[in-house]
This record gives structure tokens, sequence and C-alpha cells, in this order.
């Protein structure tokens, strides 16, 4: 659990080696999943980005999720099993700050964060030393991804998941496409120019991410649906991989009302499918 006073790690190999949504150039790229079971090639694609079999060095965060210890070994595994070397970290806010732990990312060229609460995985990682070095090895030609909890807390803002408002008239969720009915938060903001939401299609999120798109800034969402995932690349452009789609809200452009009931004209909406790619800056 995440009040635990040591650090479990869990090694596999004798030592681990000691604007618009953007990944820019020089860095790393970002692989946000949607959530649900993953399609080998996703799997293979992060190994691939990582430095590929014999040469990937990949660190599983899963803090995300109660049963995190758990799930976080069970990904490793699979990411060994395709010729990574990976290793499973399990750790406190308080532990996030401790160099002993921080340094074991020296040379990671993967990161993967896993599914759970997003929120959880925020309150343990954000603004710690641990958060910053996660980025610098991004910066530095490292690839990071995370699936469902692991794929919001990539962009700023973050959907949290909370509902607001008071105008809930059935047991479901955002039935309306409101302003102000989403909670957010700050993520680790690897993405600032876009906002990310996951299990898109499968669970019926477009009300809650066009009440965010076209209330607030950026105006720009992308929802991903299980399965399925954005690759984006150094340069920028989205590169889309998996079974199902990504579908893209772009209200940038749009003319947007600004106060009463929530609406715009002339909003751009992209459906992407697997192989197909989109380039923000246009």
């Amino acid at each position: 659990m995440l009040n635990r006073t040591l650090v479990r790690v869990t090694l596999v190999v004798a030592l681990f080696l000691s604007s618009p949504l953007t990944a820019q150039s020089g860095r790393g790229s970002l692989v946000v999943v949607g959530g649900g079971t993953q399609p080998e090639v996703l799997v293979e694609e992060f190994v691939k980005l990582a430095g590929g079999p014999g040469k990937a060095h990949i660190v599983v965060m899963a803090m995300a999720s109660e049963a995190g210890e758990r799930s976080g070994e069970s990904k490793a595994a699979d990411l060994r099993k395709r010729g990574a070397t990976a290793r499973n970290l399990w750790f406190t806010r308080e532990q996030a700050d401790r160099d002993s732990l921080v340094r074991l990312l020296d040379s990671a060229t993967g990161i993967w964060f896993g599914g759970g609460d997003q929120n959880r995985l925020a309150e343990t990682i954000r603004g710690t030393k641990m958060e910053r070095a996660i980025r610098a090895r991004w910066e530095k030609g490292a690839v990071v991804g995370g699936t469902s909890a692991g794929a919001a807390v990539l962009s700023t803002p973050m959907i949290t998941g909370t509902e607001l408002g008071t105008r809930r008239d059935t047991t479901e969720a955002w039935t309306r496409i409101e302003r102000g009915s989403v909670k957010v938060d700050t993520g680790f903001s690897f993405s600032t120019n876009a906002v990310v939401d996951q299990h898109f299609v499968r669970r019926k999120r477009s009300n809650r991410l066009l009440s965010l798109v076209l209330a607030t800034p950026p105006h720009l969402g992308a929802g991903i649906d299980e399965g399925t995932a954005i690759i984006v690349e150094p340069s920028g452009r989205l590169r889309i991989m998996g079974a199902s789609v990504v579908i893209v809200y772009d209200a940038r452009r749009a003319e947007r009302t600004t106060d009463g009931v929530l609406g715009a004209r002339d909003i751009r909406m992209h459906v992407l499918t697997n192989g197909m790619t989109f380039d923000p800056g246009k």
C-alpha cells in the first residue's frame, strides 16, 4: 500500500543498468493508450521505442492502482518476455524524493504508468524529485507511456474523473454538454496543449470531453478508445495504433459561446484509425 515505509523493487535481470499534443524535437516519444486490453503490437511498439529487444531498459510505475505492486510486476514480466530489461518500482510520495530511488532511473530508456486512478498517481509523483527525473529521461530521448489513468496523467489539464455541478438527473454521468462540469487538475504536463480522455468510445465519454474542449483552453482534446494508442512522435505528429479509434475534437478556431449555454460553431472533428496520422499544428 502507499503508506509502506520500504520501497519494493522487483528485479528481473541481476541488475538494472545503473504546441498541441507535443513531444518536442530531441525528446522521446509518448505512447498514450486508452485502456482495456492492449494488442501485442502496442506492447512491442513501446519496447521498440525504448531501444528494442536487448537494449530497452524500462521502469514500470503502477501506483495508480491499490493493486499496482502486483499489476506492475505483471507488466514488467510481459515486457521482459519481449526482450526488455524491466523493473517494477512501487513507492510512496515521501520515497519519491529519495535520491537513492531516483537514481534507479539513470539508465531508463522507457517509463510506463499503469492504470487505476490518475489522482492517486499524480499525488504520489507530482512535484517530487522522481517527477523531475522522469522528465529528464524523456528530454534525453526515453519513451514515456501509460494506459487508462496512466494516459490521463500525461496531460495538463488532467481529467480527474469527477463531475461537477448539480444538474445530474440520472444515475449516468455527463448526460449534458455543460460548462464547468469537468473537474481537472495538474498532470505531469508532457502535453499541455491538448487534453486526453480514455476508454472513450467504450464508455461513451463524448459529452465529457466536449464540455471541456468547448469551455476552456486549450480547446483541443483527444479521446482514445480501449486497445488503441496515440504515438506522439518527437516532431509532434500523432500516429494511431491499435484496434479501435481516436476521436479528436478541435475547437481552437471555433466560434464559441463565452457565457450561458455552452455552444460553438465550426468545430473540427477527426476519427482516426490504425495507421492514420494527425498533425495538430495544421
